[in-house]
This record gives C-alpha cells, sequence and structure tokens, in this order.
C-alpha cells in the first residue's frame, strides 16, 4: 500500500536543473568500474577503454570540457570517486549514484524488486557509504572492489522504466546523485573557518586549553561547585548513574538528568549543575580535539551523508555538521573580499504537506513569510501558537491536550492535508509501507509485521505491546510522507543551486566562484564574492522556487526563504543583514 498523491511529475519539462534531468535530450552515460591492478573499466555506447587510475581525472576532465552535454557518470558511489577528481581540480556537472539509487528502487513500492536481482545483487546491497578521508579512489577492504558498473546501472534503468512511477523515480535517483555531488563538493571546499576565533571563544568559557584527560579551569570549577552543593566530594558529573545516586541523597527526586528536568528542581545545585552540563557538551563536541581534527588549512571540513536516515534526510560521518551549535556559528567568517549567503525556507515541511495534498485551503495559508500567522488570518484558529500546535501535532501524532484539541478542529478547515497524513498513519498502524512524493519507500514494520493478523491466539501482554508498536509505526509513517518530501524538495533545492552557482561564478576552479558550503535539512550556506552577494541570493531564491515547481507543478503553493548576507555565520539572521 502507498499513500496516493494526484501531482503528475515530467521531468524532462521542470524549469530547475536538477542534475540534469531538464535537458530533454539524449545524454552519454558513462559507467566506471574498478578493476585489479588500479585500473579503471568505462563503459557506455557498446564500448569499453581500460584506463590506468591516475589518468581518470585528466579524461573525465577532458570530457566535461568538450563540446555538447557533460555525460553522465554513473559509479558505485560518489563519496569513492568524486573526492580524489575535486582534488585535482576537476568538476562533475552530473552523476548517477548507483548505491544512494539502488536504496531507493530496493524500498519503493512502485518498484519490481525482482528487476535488481543478479549473481552480485548481494554485494551491490551491502556496500555502505564511504567514509571520508584522504581523496583515494581504492580501500585495502574496499567492498565494491570489481563490481560492474555496468551491469548495475543497466538493472537499475530497467527498473525504473518498467515502473509505473518512473518519471518520480527517475527525478529522486537524479536529485540524490546531485546531492551526493553537492556533498563531496562542500566537504572539499569546507566551511571558513577561523581557528583564532574559536579559540579564543573557548578560553573565554572554558578557560585555557588543559592537557590530554583533564578538564579545562572553568569546567573544572563548575564541577567543583556541583560537587560542593551536593555533599558529594567524588562525584563525576559526566556519570549519569553517579550523578542521579547524589542528586537523591541530596533529596532531588529525578528519573533522568536532562535539562527539562533538572529546570522543574527548586535547589540551589541546579544552575551550576546546567552550567557545567552546557560547558561540557561544547568541550566534548567543539573543544580542541574538534579543532584538530576537522579543521585544516582554514576550513571546517565536516563528512556528510547522504539519506543517511530512512526519510532521506541527510546525516553525518564526522564533525557534527548537522548539529553546528550556535555557541561556535562565530568562527565560520568568510575570506577577505568574500560574503556567506545565508538562506533557510520558513516552515518547509506544513508547505510541503499544502503542496503534496493539494490543499488549496492550507496553501492559501502559505502564501507569505509565516504559514502559522497565515492560518490565523484565514480564521483557522485565533493565534499563532494553536496554528502551530495544531499543525505540527497533525505530522507528528498529537492525540491528547492542547495539541491534540487543535488537530481535531484543523483537521474540518484543512481536510485535505490532515487527511494525507492520517492515512498515512493508519497505513503504517497496518504494516504497510507508504511512499513520499516522489517514490521513496518506508522501511517495514519488523521483520514479520504478519504477526498482527495472529494476534487473536496470542498472550495478552503480547498483544497490548504489538498495539503500541502498531501505534508508534503509524506515528512514524504519519511523519515519513512529509518530513520524507520534505527532504526531496530540498535536494532539488540544492541540486538546481550547485549548478547555478557554477555558471555565475565564470571562470576558474570550485572554490574559486560562489560555492555551498553548508546544508542543514531546509538551510544553506554559499560562500561568495561579495560583489556577487545579490546575484547569489536571487539564484538561491530562483532555485527554491524551481524546486517548488517541479515537485508540484502548477499547484500554488510558496517556499519564501529568509536570506542574510553576512561576514559571519552567527549574524545570520539578525536585523539588520
Amino acid at each position: 500500500m502507498s499513500v496516493q498523491h494526484p501531482t503528475i511529475i515530467r521531468v524532462d519539462q521542470g524549469r530547475a536543473d536538477v542534475g540534469g534531468v531538464r535537458e530533454g535530450v539524449p545524454m552519454t552515460r558513462v559507467q566506471l568500474s574498478r578493476l585489479p591492478g588500479d585500473l579503471v573499466l568505462l563503459t557506455g555506447d557498446g564500448e569499453e577503454q581500460t584506463v590506468p587510475l591516475d589518468d581518470l581525472p585528466s579524461l573525465v576532465g577532458e570530457r566535461e570540457a568538450g563540446p555538447g552535454p557533460a555525460p553522465r557518470w554513473v559509479w558505485d558511489d560518489t563519496a569513492r570517486w568524486y573526492p580524489p577528481l575535486l582534488a585535482a581540480g576537476v568538476r562533475v556537472t552530473r552523476c548517477h549514484d548507483l548505491r544512494l539509487a539502488r536504496r531507493i528502487l530496493r524500498r519503493a513500492p512502485a518498484v519490481d524488486a525482482g528487476l535488481l536481482d543478479g549473481d552480485d545483487a548481494d554485494r551491490w546491497d551491502r556496500l555502505g557509504p564511504a567514509v571520508a578521508t584522504e581523496p583515494t579512489l581504492f580501500g585495502a577492504d574496499d567492498t565494491a572492489e570489481h563490481l560492474r558498473a555496468d551491469v548495475e546501472d543497466a538493472r537499475q534503468l530497467a527498473a525504473i522504466a518498467a515502473s509505473a512511477d518512473g518519471r518520480r523515480l527517475g527525478l529522486l535517483v537524479a536529485a540524490e546523485s546531485s546531492g551526493a555531488l553537492a556533498a563531496a563538493e562542500m566537504t572539499h571546499a569546507g566551511v571558513p573557518w577561523r581557528t583564532d576565533v574559536h579559540e579564543r571563544l573557548l578560553v573565554e568559557l572554558l578557560g585555557p586549553r588543559p592537557p590530554r584527560g583533564a578538564r579545562p579551569r572553568l569546567l573544572e570549577s563548575a564541577a567543583d561547585d556541583v560537587r560542593r552543593l551536593l555533599a558529594a566530594p567524588g562525584l563525576n558529573p559526566d556519570s549519569r548513574p553517579e550523578l542521579l545516586a547524589a542528586l537523591r541523597r541530596a533529596g532531588i527526586e529525578v528519573d533522568d538528568t536532562r535539562a527539562s528536568s533538572l529546570r522543574a528542581v527548586d535547589h540551589e545545585v541546579v544552575e551550576p549543575l546546567l552550567r557545567y552540563k552546557k560547558l561540557a557538551h561544547l568541550f566534548q563536541t567543539n573543544g580542541w580535539a574538534w579543532i584538530d581534527e576537522w579543521v585544516s588549512r582554514g576550513r571546517f571540513r565536516p563528512s556528510y551523508q547522504p539519506a543517511g536516515s530512512a526519510t532521506g534526510r541527510w546525516s553525518s560521518n564526522g564533525g557534527g555538521a548537522l548539529s553546528f551549535p550556535m555557541q561556535v556559528r562565530s568562527a565560520a567568517v568568510a575570506d577577505e573580499g568574500w560574503v556567506l549567503v545565508v538562506a533557510d525556507v520558513a516552515q518547509l515541511e506544513p508547505r510541503v504537506l499544502a503542496g503534496m495534498s493539494r490543499d488549496t485551503a492550507l496553501a492559501r495559508a502559505a502564501r507569505g513569510a509565516d504559514l502559522y500567522q497565515g492560518m490565523v488570518d484565514d480564521g483557522a484558529v485565533a493565534t499563532r501558537q494553536d496554528a502551530k500546535l495544531g499543525l505540527l501535532g497533525a505530522m507528528y501524532g498529537a492525540t491528547s491536550g492542547e495539541s491534540g484539541r487543535m488537530v481535531a478542529g484543523l483537521t474540518r478547515r484543512y481536510p485535505a492535508a490532515f487527511g494525507l497524513v492520517d492515512e498515512a498513519a493508519r497505513a503504517g498502524e497496518r504494516g504497510q509501507v507508504v511512499r513520499t512524493l516522489l517514490g521513496r519507500g518506508s522501511p517495514a514494520l519488523g521483520a514479520s509485521p504478519g504477526r498482527w493478523q495472529e494476534g487473536p491466539d496470542a498472550p495478552p501482554d503480547d498483544l497490548d505491546a504489538l498495539d503500541r508498536r502498531r501505534r508508534a509505526h503509524g506515528r512514524f509513517t504519519r511523519n515519513f510522507v512529509v518530513q520524507g518530501t520534505g527532504a526531496e524538495w530540498a535536494l532539488c533545492w540544492i541540486a538546481d543551486l550547485r549548478n547555478r552557482l557554477w555558471r555565475l561564478g565564470g571562470a576558474g576552479e570550485l572554490d574559486e566562484r560562489p560555492h555551498l558550503v553548508f546544508f542543514l535539512h531546509d538551510e544553506v550556506v554559499v560562500h561568495a564574492p561579495a560583489e556577487l552577494a545579490d546575484a547569489v541570493a536571487a539564484e538561491v531564491t530562483e532555485a527554491a522556487t524551481g524546486a517548488g515547481s517541479l515537485l508540484f507543478r502548477d499547484f500554488p503553493v510558496d517556499f519564501p526563504l529568509n536570506v542574510s548576507v553576512v561576514a559571519s555565520y552567527a549574524d545570520a539572521g539578525k536585523p539588520g543583514t
């Protein structure tokens, strides 16, 4: 079962340039396969060519610079092939990432998974993402060694062509592959980073850099305050069991040491304990060791993992890029004569819900910078907070309290939008698969959801557990369809934007032109020459509009951006920027 959406995607007619899907002209596909002896096999258009690995960057560069459309490079994993090309000064226009595409097609409800079978299918299924290291093509223990890219490419193209959702899936695969190119480019270029600013911030908050294994002076001082107020001189505040025991001995009954739980306690230890936890988090996640590992040559180089979550959202292989703390953003400073153009879309997922459900009333409320205020102006709710509670409650499955009450009322006002997520939840509770707008399928519920049909014969305790499991999975699928489609919109946004920035920059290599340096779900950061700031802001906005048109065609739903042109990332979004 899949949640159906009426929008038809015509990938050959969209305005946005997502990995070359808009040209509508035949394009050469060149598959790259690894061979023993540091050799690479290139196949395509019925021809084969074997070249030494060291010659690959010059060959790819020549094909990219040649007349006509650049080929689509087909390889097992962008994170393996693209970094060494970037290190050699070669940018790739488009690719097809077989690993990412196979994950999509294996789970897509509209794909005959049998078309992906073959003698090497198990090896393709087990292929994991490469972790960013020094840019080399071959690792000592490389699962992809000797896999034939041309064989797998033929299977994937056949599976897409045979699917009733082939056009949607073709767009999704192209966007996913373009996202992988953008991820490698962002790691290569890096976020401009002032180590001196970062270290000065650490000294101000933590004290001088301590010897390895010791706490900084101000962090240790906060720990001493906690020990004194809890009468626990030997307490290690980093140990949750020790801290809980010390709190209980002091008469403080809490089930956990989360900040929200501690703030509800009336005791003098709360302030220094919260201060300690905040400083300890900074020291452990973005302290001196983090600088040593992740900042080099004036750049913070995180390692992204496209589609690292089930919904298609990215995760991070290292560096903590997707949990970028406000405390250290002041160290992200543009180069002299350059600026950071920071753009984030307002209320992405509610707008995506309006578009994918084609709910005209919710789309009307979304015409402007603040969808929640639009719901108030539309007369749906009394306050902006009511609108936010109700809409987020619908997407995350709130059934009780103030949020649940708002959901009930707003369902009557926005029946198409709320009905779509309700349908997805019911499907999940039945153990069925739902899909995003472009066809990414949700994970199945466990290994044997069929047990649900055996409920009458199961002990009562098991029935209760299965019921809880059903409801939890229903909440997951309810949000999956929206969050996953939001991830698709964001992929189309950055895929189109990376090409727009390349064309805007004229001549020069990637980091000599305006280029993406950071991406966080619904936010991008572009490093650009100051004189191109306005042009970059316009391209960022045009790419967002294009992503909406590509996914939702003629349905009128806005995706307004908050755009700041700043010298430091810490200043983004502030008044006057």
